[in-house]
């Protein structure tokens, strides 16, 4: 295991490239098993989820491509074994995509039970409410999910979500794509790589309208075929670099972005004192003076998202006056890095779904440890505006989601290095 070295309190200057969206990519590529024929997937981030699931595939006999970074060529036509290596999937939470498309391509599925960051219970009820809806008898045990069809066979059907999930969201509108007759998900979410998935699969050849709103139909078709398609712009990892911009003071282009999809993030660190510009394609963000204390309640989207919380958590630290921080999405994620910050100088307290920050004048380096993903970059951001040097341990939960972290922040000015642990 690697952790990441960082001496604090260079202002972050220059400009940073974003990478393919990670939640779109660990969607899209478990999609590609739908489509008979080559798949060329363009803007697709190198980072460990992807490499894990690209294995996954090739381990079912997938033939899998890399012909220039960035670009994966993915052939299903050729499938070899339906179940997917346990050992890889419990490594990662999106690996349950591929129930999914197990479901849609082959009608059944023996999928082991996903794993991935531990920062709150996530189960996966919705995703079996809706095979069940489509027609599934679902068996599950305490390591696996298997599927079948049921007496009536696998078809379109109405399915009412309890709750906006994304992956059940995601994971109905795979299995439904080849499935005969009409599917309609009501209380869908609405995350732009919901709507990225969509396309890609409307571009292979599937029938899906509504995607980004709280309906979405799925007209079964009976195949797809290849195509090439190219994956949005990652909106968390471009809010993590701008928080990180805020946090230092610093000033800095984010660039390769859909500024519509930054609108939420962009507000709070604009009420936090930050300027921003809005380019077509990019965002200059900067902030010279200490930041002033803001209020923050996770939603859905198109609301403030649950995966950039511990990065505007950081910013608040170092805000003046009082800022409040309510969770709606997952309530228990504050544990997984308020304590390490406390232990840089940062004030929490958290009450319920709620964390009251009190500004500090500064932040001073110290040996923490990330629990996952999103609380391994707040603490990569704290370490960067905190005096002195911080070790950030357990790096691999960042690697999951951030593309060349280090050489990107490297260039933007930051000192900051891995080192195996």
């Amino acid at each position: 295991m690697a952790r990441y070295e960082i001496i604090g309190g260079t202002p972050l200057r220059g400009s940073v490239t974003i990478s393919g969206a990670k939640n779109a990519a660990v969607a899209i590529l478990p999609a590609a098993l739908l489509v008979e024929g080559t798949c060329r997937i363009e803007n697709v981030p190198n980072i460990s989820d992807v490499r894990i699931l690209l294995s996954i595939l090739e381990g079912m006999g997938v033939s899998v491509e890399q012909p220039e970074p960035g670009v994966v060529v993915l052939d299903s036509s050729c499938i070899s074994c339906m179940e997917p290596q346990a050992e890889l999937v419990k490594k990662m939470r999106a690996s349950y995509y591929l129930m999914g498309a197990l479901l849609g391509r082959f009608h059944k599925a023996h999928v082991a039970l996903p794993g991935g960051c531990n920062f709150a219970v996530r189960p996966i009820d919705q995703h079996i409410k809706g095979f069940r809806g489509l027609g599934a008898e679902v068996e599950e045990t305490e390591d696996y999910v298997t599927m079948r069809p049921g007496p009536n066979g696998l078809k379109g059907n109405r399915i009412s979500l309890d709750m906006a999930s994304v992956g059940a969201t995601v994971n109905i509108m795979i299995a439904a794509t080849l499935l005969p007759g009409q599917t309609v998900i009501e209380n869908a979410a609405k995350e732009p790589h919901i709507v990225d998935l969509a396309n890609f699969l409307n571009t292979m050849g599937a029938h899906i309208s509504g995607a980004g709103t709280d309906t979405v139909k799925i007209y079964g078709v009976e195949a797809l075929k290849g195509g090439t398609y190219v994956i949005i712009p990652d909106q968390i990892e471009a809010g993590t670099y701008m928080a990180a911009t805020v946090a230092t003071g610093g000033d800095v282009l984010v660039k390769n972005i859909i500024p519509k999809h930054m609108e939420c993030i962009v507000t709070k660190l604009e009420e936090m004192g930050a300027e921003v510009i809005n380019y077509d394609d990019a965002i200059r963000i900067r902030c010279g003076n200490r930041l002033n204390h803001t209020t923050v309640k996770t939603h859905p989207y198109p609301g403030f998202p649950t995966d950039m919380q511990a990065q505007i958590c950081v910013c608040m630290s170092l805000a003046s006056g009082v800022s409040r921080l309510t969770e709606s999405v997952y309530e228990t994620r504050f544990f997984g890095y308020c304590t390490e910050l406390e232990s840089m100088g940062a004030d929490i307290q958290i009450s319920g779904k709620t964390a009251i920050v009190t500004g500090v004048d500064s932040l001073y380096g110290a040996t923490v440890s990330a629990k996952d993903l999103r609380a391994g970059a707040a603490l990569v951001i704290a370490g960067l505006a905190a005096k002195g040097t911080t070790w950030v341990k357990n790096a691999h939960y960042v690697e999951r989601g951030y593309e060349q972290l280090i050489e990107k922040l490297t260039a933007l000015g930051a000192q900051i290095r891995s080192v195996e642990d």
